[in-house]
């Protein structure tokens, strides 16, 4: 089957499995606005490829990602931002964080179950990301950051909509609060990944196998496993996808924001006011 090309992605296809590696363009495969156009159609493709059974999510290089491509992404995000952000920019901006859960959202409601293998940095909208995948598994150089708190943003693509069931609330609210970075060690320990693997070389082949084990199974059988998983927790996903959109659209213009930013290009600590 001839592959489309993309700009953020590759996407190989071999013997019922699929491998999706991020590739950038942006430093550490930062997620700017071909990342959040192309990844919904990728999955909406393997979802409705009879060939494909199971999916392998990776990422290109020394880093899973980088998340969010703050410089790439900065002309949506200035509207709101702006001096006179009232009804106009507000409802564009809630309805660009709409489409780009819906990004993140294709890869948790793609029948195909999908196998992260991450590597070095997972930071940010890279743990949204690897929160919506089935399985997860790490390099023992991995290290993983809810970093949106530093630059004063509420994480509003599914972090916090999908990991209390994955890691519990109380590790969920120490690492959204503080921002801080955790090991693939601490990651394994409270259930983030199911195991950690020496190396990127190793993590990927551990994916794919993984990922061959499920191809094995009868598909229909494999789709309504996760279907009835998932029937338990989606209504609380989507409220929480729906509430957070609405929360940022309304709150996320603030002077703390702007001086994130700041501090992010000047390389420094940034000074927050809460205002």
């Amino acid at each position: 089957m001839t592959e489309q090309t993309w700009n953020a992605f590759t996407v190989e296809r071999k013997d019922r499995v699929a491998q999706v590696t991020l590739i950038g363009p942006g430093k550490g495969n930062a997620q700017g606005p071909d990342f959040w156009r192309e990844l919904p159609l990728i999955f909406a493709e393997l979802d409705a490829d009879p060939e494909v059974r199971a999916v392998v999510l990776a990422g290109a290089g020394k880093h899973f990602s980088f998340g969010l491509d703050l410089a790439a992404m900065a002309p949506m995000m200035a509207p709101v931002l702006g001096d006179k952000a009232q009804a106009a920019p507000r409802t564009a901006f809630h309805e660009d964080i709409k489409q780009m859960q819906r990004s993140i959202n294709a890869v948790a409601d793609c029948r195909k179950p999908v196998v992260a293998a991450i590597q070095g940095w997972c930071i940010g909208g890279a743990v949204d990301l690897v929160t919506a995948a089935d399985i997860r598994y790490a390099s023992a150089d991995a290290k993983f950051s809810i970093r949106e708190v530093k630059v004063a943003i509420v994480a509003d693509m599914g972090t916090l909509a999908r990991l209390p069931a994955i890691i519990g609330d109380g590790h969920l609210r120490e690492l959204a609060l503080t921002g801080k970075d955790i090991d693939a060690a601490r990651a394994e320990k409270i259930g983030l990944v199911n195991d950690v693997f020496a190396d990127a070389d190793a993590v990927l082949a551990a994916a794919h196998a993984t990922a061959a084990e499920i191809a094995a199974n009868p598909p229909l059988v494999v789709h309504g496993i996760k279907d009835v998983l998932d029937h338990r927790r989606s209504a609380g996903v989507d409220d929480s996808l729906r509430y957070v959109a609405a929360w940022n659209a309304a709150f996320l213009a603030s002077e703390d924001i702007g001086e994130a930013m700041a501090a992010v290009f000047q390389k420094r600590t940034p000074d927050f006011q809460g205002r």
